[in-house]
């Protein structure tokens, strides 16, 4: 339940204590601004605040990171306009779904956004986190002058009586969702886009929550980061059998072979770290064979988080672009939540 979650946090660090949160640590405007507080605190006290980022250990979109770059194989990144932004990032997620064989049971608070937050400040975390990492690694980003958002929206996923059951295994809405219902339908503001720029570069980042995924199916995410070279696209849909695959295809229409032998030698480097990793030519570009070995599981990131986490504690610190980062990230989001209500 993320209501109060800013405001622990704010007392936490008050108490001298570091914290590892979970996200988001902030879903509305004034939350940041106590975010905000709680770190210039946590700088004075010499504790750490930091939280949890597991999709920085999924292995497409390290390799994503790692193949941006590489000038030679993706150029420089795009600036991209409100159209056609150069970083595309979107994921879709459903609010039933069977997890280790047995019925996810959400809790009624969670389609609450005032104790949720609303998608566009939540699952959005994790994309434009990903976004930031791979595209302006190690700096420190001064949201003040780097952030700009253009235009942002939202709607609501509309539940029947019965999906709140199926989904909560209670048998009436309680009294704290009743605002959000009409003509008995529970409208959850779970989805939302926003377009923004970082450093003059378009990003559009979505999300979109739906109540069941269709038989065979389950989340999806995908992700473009345009260079002059070559565009890294991840794909999760149908033709993936709904896990990330990373795709690398060309721009140019020239000078293919030289581009073909910079892609092979720049893999033969990623190598070192991954071996076992392959190159499959498609009809738009090479598609990436990651070895199964690579792929650990979303419980194996949690714990890579902490292993992170408990590094920076040794250290006394961690690294000012991660908190610079932070707040970046939650001035964008909050910022999209404000411009998709008018305000």
């Amino acid at each position: 339940n993320n209501r109060m979650k800013t405001d622990y946090i704010q007392r936490s660090i008050a108490a001298g204590l570091n914290v590892l949160a979970d996200k988001p640590m902030a879903i509305t405007a004034r939350d940041f601004i106590k975010l905000k507080e709680a770190f210039a605190e946590a700088g004075k006290s010499r504790v750490l605040l930091y939280y949890i980022m597991t999709e920085r250990y999924e292995s497409t979109d390290i390799l994503q990171k790692a193949f941006s770059g590489m000038k030679d194989v993706f150029g420089e990144l795009q600036k991209g306009s409100l159209e056609d932004p150069a970083v595309i990032s979107g994921s879709v997620h459903y609010f039933f779904k069977e997890v280790s064989g047995a019925p996810l049971i959400r809790p009624d608070w969670y389609f609450d956004t005032d104790q949720e937050g609303e998608g566009i400040v939540d699952v959005t975390t994790h994309m434009i986190d990903l976004i930031q990492w791979a595209c302006f690694p190690d700096v420190d980003l001064d949201y003040k002058k780097d952030i700009q958002m253009l235009a942002a929206k939202h709607w609501a996923t509309k539940l029947n009586p019965a999906q709140f059951r199926q989904v909560t295994n209670r048998n009436d809405y309680p009294t704290f969702l009743r605002k959000d219902v009409k003509d008995s339908l529970l409208n959850v503001y779970s989805n939302g886009e926003m377009n923004y720029t970082i450093r003059a570069t378009h990003v559009r980042v979505s999300v979109n929550w739906e109540f069941e995924a269709p038989k065979g199916s389950g989340d999806t995410f995908y992700s473009i980061l345009r260079g002059t070279k070559a565009n890294l696209v991840i794909r999760q849909g149908a033709e993936q059998q709904y896990k990330p695959v990373l795709y690398i295809e060309p721009v140019m229409k020239d000078d293919q072979n030289n581009w073909k032998q910079a892609v092979e030698k720049e893999l033969d480097s990623i190598r070192e770290t991954y071996p076992g990793l392959e190159l499959k030519e498609n009809k738009t570009g090479w598609k990436l064979i990651i070895p199964e070995k690579y792929k650990i599981g979303h419980e194996q990131h949690f714990a890579l988080v902490v292993k992170k986490y408990l590094q920076f504690l040794r250290a006394g610190k961690m690294p000012e672009w991660e908190v610079a980062a932070m707040l970046a990230k939650y001035y964008t989001t909050t910022q999209a939540l404000e411009k998709a209500m008018g305000r």
